[in-house]
């Protein structure tokens, strides 16, 4: 039985294959399937990875994580089940495709043109997001400072004012309170805002984004 499927995947090993046959972790085809208690399978060398933290936790539904049985109807179906490299259009087991996806240069040329056209293809990604990089002064009517700007322009001009004001820092940041007055705003800025946060922030990343990375890294250093 063949088995293809029609859009290629950001993964060498993964682009030609079944869900079914991939697993979640390192989204090859399974290697030595193992199924643990909630139902989700992995390749053994993968589940030995999860398996490393304190509270291990499945990877696909957070799940406690214990080691599972072998996967033995699903191994059988992976060394029978037929699919097609896109690169050269040879057939072969899926069970051959790990070590075949990583010496065809065809195939890997493949994949790269298909990431390249769904990158061309995605469209603009815009957020509702507050402008986190320039500031109104809270006093006044000026406008547009960086932090480091701000921080001066109130030295300067407003050290004397007592006024209650909302620090426009604070109030665009994702954990800022747009309600909250600073009682000592001068002293607020001086305690809370000597450095940007944009030096350590990223917010513009997201966060499936950042966990993924965080996933793989950790599995590069182990």
């Amino acid at each position: 039985m063949a088995a293809e499927v029609s859009s290629p995947a950001g993964r060498a090993a993964s682009a030609d294959v079944p869900a079914p046959f991939t697993c979640p972790v390192c989204l090859e085809v399974f290697e030595k399937p193992i199924k643990v208690k909630c139902g989700h399978v992995f390749c053994t060398v993968c589940l030995q990875e999860c398996l490393k933290p304190k509270i291990p936790v499945c990877g696909v539904c957070r799940s406690s994580l214990t080691p599972g049985i072998r996967a033995l109807d699903l191994e059988k179906q992976i060394e029978t089940t037929e699919t097609t490299c896109r690169g050269c259009n040879q057939k072969m087991y899926l069970s051959k495709m790990r070590v075949h996806a990583a010496s065809c240069s065809k195939y890997q040329n493949y994949v790269m043109e298909g990431i390249k056209a769904a990158t061309r293809d995605q469209p603009p990604h815009t957020r509702d997001v507050p402008n986190r990089y320039t500031f109104p002064c809270p006093y006044c009517s000026e406008k547009n400072f960086d932090q480091e700007g701000l921080v001066e322009h109130c030295r300067k001009c407003h050290s004397m004012d007592t006024r209650q004001v909302v620090c426009p820092i604070c109030a665009a940041m994702p954990w800022g309170d747009p309600n909250y007055m600073s009682a000592n705003f001068m002293e607020h800025i001086h305690r809370r805002h000597r450095f940007s946060y944009d030096t350590f922030v990223d917010y513009d990343a997201d966060e499936d984004a950042m966990m993924n990375e965080a996933v793989l890294r950790s599995l590069v250093d182990n």
